[in-house]
C-alpha cells in the first residue's frame, strides 16, 4: 500500500478521535451534574489519548499487530442511542459513550471487510480492536456501576 494511502487512513482516524474530543467536552460544558460533567471529561482524556496513539502510530508495527479478538459483553445492544443532555444521568452518559463506540468499531470493520489490500486491511482491522477495547472498558463500567445498582 502507497503511504499517502495508510496516511490518509490515519489522519481520518485522528479526525474522529479529534471529534470524540470535542463532542465529550463540550457535553461537559452542557450538563448540570458534577459527576456526569467529570466522566464526559475523563472521556475526553481518554480520547486525546487515543489520538496521541494514532498520531505516533508506527506503520511497522500496525503490520506486525495481533488482532486478537476482543470481548463483547453486547450491553450496547441493549441500550438506546440517546444524546446528551443538561440532566443527563450516569448511566445514559455511559449509553451514550458505548454506542458511539460501536459505531466506530463497525465502521472500521466495514471497511476492512471492503478492501482487497493485506495491509490495508490490517489497518482498519487494528482500528476495529481498539475501538471494540474501548467499548469493553465502558461496558464493564456499565455492568459494575449500572447493573449491580440495579
Amino acid at each position: 500500500m502507497e503511504k499517502r494511502s495508510f496516511d490518509e487512513i490515519l489522519d481520518f482516524a485522528i479526525q474522529k478521535e479529534r471529534e470524540a474530543v470535542d463532542g465529550y467536552t463540550m457535553a461537559a460544558e452542557m450538563v448540570k451534574r458534577s459527576n456526569v460533567r467529570e466522566m464526559l471529561l475523563a472521556m475526553a482524556k481518554q480520547e486525546e489519548g487515543h489520538r496521541i496513539k494514532l498520531t505516533n502510530i508506527d506503520r511497522a508495527k500496525v503490520e506486525r499487530a495481533h488482532i486478537a479478538k476482543v470481548p463483547d459483553l453486547r450491553i450496547a445492544d441493549y441500550t438506546d442511542t440517546v444524546e446528551v443532555t443538561p440532566s443527563m444521568d450516569y448511566q445514559d452518559l455511559l449509553a451514550v459513550a458505548m454506542k458511539r463506540e460501536e459505531k466506530a468499531h463497525n465502521l472500521y470493520t466495514t471497511l476492512a471487510s471492503h478492501t482487497e489490500e493485506p495491509e490495508l486491511r490490517k489497518l482498519f482491522e487494528f482500528l476495529a480492536q481498539e475501538e471494540a477495547k474501548h467499548k469493553l472498558s465502558l461496558e464493564r463500567e456499565y455492568d459494575e456501576h449500572v447493573l449491580t445498582d440495579n
